[in-house]
């Protein structure tokens, strides 16, 4: 086939096909697009704990529009002479207390890290089950959390220091400085609960 008649064989071809539709005339119903489920935002108060026999953190946060609030917050600061059930007692006691002080939804709690000793696990596990013991008697939910989840829901990566947790603690609850140390943890855990929440 020589190059003229070629090309006109191609011209009428090309006049022969539809003509294309640009992307911005198609009906945007009809383009398939993955939306993402929508997180329910959570409301209510909830209890955060970081247990321990001798500082047991607590904190009560209400996360109620515009943004979340501190409402209560203690270390309980137990002496080193004091028994072991009796540690247990003061932990149950005081998460009672804390329970009792607002309408609590639920109750968060962080996980027991990886230690050595099996004495360690035992004494951490004790005092976790007298808190969780308390929040079970008034018929509330207990969510736990692993510590590297906490700090990547309320710092944004799962190796930050406790310094870097409690800065962005107080910055989340609008503190001019952080908390101390346990009570930060506790008020992170109840941060994290909120932040993850898919109910």
């Amino acid at each position: 086939m020589s190059p003229s008649r070629r090309a006109l064989w191609t011209a009428k071809v090309l006049a022969s096909m539809p003509r294309a539709t640009p992307l911005d005339e198609y009906d945007e119903i009809a383009v398939p697009r993955y939306i993402p489920p929508l997180r329910r935002e959570f409301r209510g108060i909830v209890l955060g704990i970081d247990s321990s026999l001798r500082g047991t953190g607590l904190a009560l946060v209400d996360f109620s529009p515009p943004a979340p609030r501190l409402l209560a917050s203690r270390t309980l600061n137990l002496k080193p002479g004091l028994p072991f059930a009796a540690c247990l007692g003061e932990i149950f006691r005081a998460t009672q207390d804390f329970l009792s002080r607002a309408p609590v939804r639920h109750a968060a709690i962080e996980q027991t890290i990886f230690v050595q000793s099996r004495r360690t696990v035992h004494i951490l596990g004790a005092a976790r089950g007298a808190a969780i013991a308390a929040v079970a008697l008034v018929g509330l939910e207990v969510f736990e959390y692993a510590p590297l989840r906490v700090k990547q829901s309320v710092v944004g990566h799962g190796r930050a220091s406790k310094e870097q947790v409690a800065r962005m603690v107080a910055s989340h609850l609008n503190f001019s400085r952080p908390l101390p140390s346990d009570e930060s943890d506790a008020a992170a855990t109840a941060l994290c609960h909120a932040f993850t929440w898919r109910g």
